[in-house]
This record gives C-alpha cells, sequence and structure tokens, in this order.
C-alpha cells in the first residue's frame, strides 16, 4: 500500500521559505513521477510541479517558476518543495502525489494515483 506523508508546512512571513517534504513508502519510489498539487480556500485543486523519476526533469506552473523548486532524493524515498519568497497567494494545503508513469507533463490531478494528507502554508502579509 502507497503511503505518502507530507511535513514542513507551517506559518511564514511574505519573503519568508519554507521547505516541504514527503516521505514515501509502498512503492518503489525511484520509478515514480512525483508532483506537488495545492489547494486555498474554496479554490480547486491545482498542480504546483513535479519531477520526473530521475530528477533530472522538473516542471512548475508560472507563478511558482523562480521561486520554488522541487527536488528528490531516491535513496531516501523522499521528494522536497523548496518554498522561498512566499506570498500570501501561496497560503494553501499543500499536497504530494504520486504517479507510476516515470514521466510525463500532464499536470491533472487524476493523473496521480496516490496522495498523501496534506500540510498547510500559511503565508502572513
Amino acid at each position: 500500500q502507497v503511503q505518502l506523508v507530507e511535513s514542513g508546512g507551517g506559518l511564514v512571513q511574505a519573503g519568508g521559505s519554507l521547505r516541504l517534504s514527503c516521505a514515501a513508502s509502498g512503492l518503489t519510489f525511484s520509478v515514480y513521477r512525483m508532483g506537488w498539487f495545492r489547494q486555498a480556500p474554496e479554490k480547486e485543486r491545482e498542480f504546483v510541479a513535479a519531477i520526473c523519476w530521475s530528477g533530472v526533469r522538473t516542471y512548475y506552473i508560472d507563478s511558482v517558476k523562480g521561486r520554488f523548486t522541487i527536488s528528490r532524493d531516491n535513496g531516501k524515498n523522499t521528494v522536497y518543495l523548496q518554498m522561498n519568497s512566499l506570498k500570501p497567494e501561496d497560503t494553501a494545503v499543500y499536497y504530494c502525489a504520486a504517479d507510476r508513469v516515470p514521466f510525463n507533463y500532464a499536470i491533472a490531478d487524476t493523473t496521480f494515483g496516490s496522495w498523501g494528507q496534506g500540510t498547510q502554508v500559511t503565508v502572513s502579509s
């Protein structure tokens, strides 16, 4: 059974940084594409970033490019999201997701089959 556990969320002032982690178990982590999504109150869940199985390819939504960095450590079965220059509009619950397809550019949440429980990120102005 696949299990994804996020950590690292919290309250931070605008301009600050947070690093989210997602520890995976129950899957062959090194062959999965991994992604981060977020959902703000009263909004649809949206794609934030994804990384291919090897970590060589990454992609982001435009609003976080240059501020967020997704990375992974296949030896630790963990994916990270480094978030810098945070803005109040980044406030949301952030979810880690796993896709058994090693790589593609699909960003629909339906392409990811496994999800974590989410971690709250709150950015104050």
